[in-house]
């Protein structure tokens, strides 16, 4: 794998609320991650011109606001998403058929054969385990429910998943080579894990079939970020 393909697979998570910081983080980290996600502490404090700013330096956006609601409300909310003009966003698979199969049929009538924003499906968060999910009523095994998630979506015409590295190659066995993959739950052999819980390197999510790594506070929280982003690479390309 190329420097640029290694790069084009990192996610950098935008893990602020202070839009001063938006533009020192475009600027230092355009030329060296391949797309910004803005989650729902970034975008509640700062809205779309937190999206406006990154596009003005460059860079790529994956809106991570995880829509689940009924399904017109998340089929409008998406339209508005794609409208940004961002590359990736999300709802949650527990929503249900009806709700992404309606939010896919909305961003085809509306940008019909025209390239958009690919819509992805959270499945199980990285931070749940297996009695979080008991806790709701969940009985089924974290993997089953993942895989039982990630069919769903894609039956309802959703482009792909944010998932665990460890699930990725049960998602690719259940829904083929061409379903995208985003992954949390990334951390670089220097880094903590914090508060992650179902983890892999960079290198090893690569290999399991990970199309895009988001990764926030290996980078972020470095000494000189930069400089980080590029031991990242060194060890996707390494690997």
């Amino acid at each position: 794998m190329t420097r640029d393909e290694a790069r084009n697979k990192i996610i950098f998570a935008l893990d602020t609320g202070e839009f001063s910081h938006v533009q020192y983080w475009a600027e230092t980290l355009a030329g060296r991650v391949g797309m910004f996600k803005v989650g729902k502490q970034m975008f509640t404090a700062c809205g779309p011109a937190t999206v406006r700013m990154i596009q003005k330096f460059g860079g790529d956006v994956f809106l991570d606001l995880k829509f689940h609601d009924i399904p017109n409300t998340v089929a409008m909310a998406s339209l508005e998403a794609a409208r940004l003009g961002v590359k990736l966003f999300n709802l949650h698979a527990l929503g249900g058929y009806e709700m992404m199969a309606r939010t896919v049929e909305a961003l085809d009538k509306e940008f019909g054969g025209t390239e958009r924003a690919k819509v992805l499906a959270v499945t199980i968060l990285t931070s749940s385990t297996e009695e979080t999910l008991r806790q709701v009523g969940i009985d089924l095994p974290v993997p089953d429910m993942v895989v039982r998630l990630a069919k769903l979506a894609q039956k309802a015409g959703i482009d792909g998943v944010v998932a665990s590295p460890q699930e990725i190659p049960l998602i690719r066995e259940a829904c083929g080579p061409d379903f995208l993959i985003v992954t949390p739950g990334v951390r670089p052999s220097f880094a903590a894990l914090n508060d992650q819980k179902r983890v892999m390197t960079p290198a090893e999510a690569v290999k399991a079939g990970g199309d895009y790594l988001v990764i926030g506070r290996p980078i972020g929280d470095a000494e000189d970020p930069a400089a980080a982003a590029e031991m990242i690479l060194d060890e996707i390309v390494a690997g």
